[in-house]
């Protein structure tokens, strides 16, 4: 008996550290780079940010086609 609730204790006990997966950060500015492999990368927060990061190794900017924008909040008619 006392074999089963340690078992049961350590099942609880390790459930509670494995937590869940970390969720990938969406983020509404995404940048596809020239050159070899052609890599993007949808991490920026401005389109500014997003210039910055590829000046001098070349790409575009784009907006992230998956990202939700929050629609300005106003008076609910």
């Amino acid at each position: 008996m006392m074999r089963l609730a340690i078992t049961a204790m350590a099942a609880v006990l390790a459930s509670s550290f494995a937590g869940s997966p970390a969720k990938a950060a969406e983020w509404p500015w995404c940048a596809e780079y020239t050159g070899e492999g052609g890599a993007s990368n949808c991490g920026f927060a401005s389109w500014q940010q997003c210039q910055l990061n590829i000046s001098g190794i070349g790409g575009y900017c784009y907006q992230n086609p998956y990202f939700r924008f929050e629609e300005p909040r106003g008076r609910r008619r």
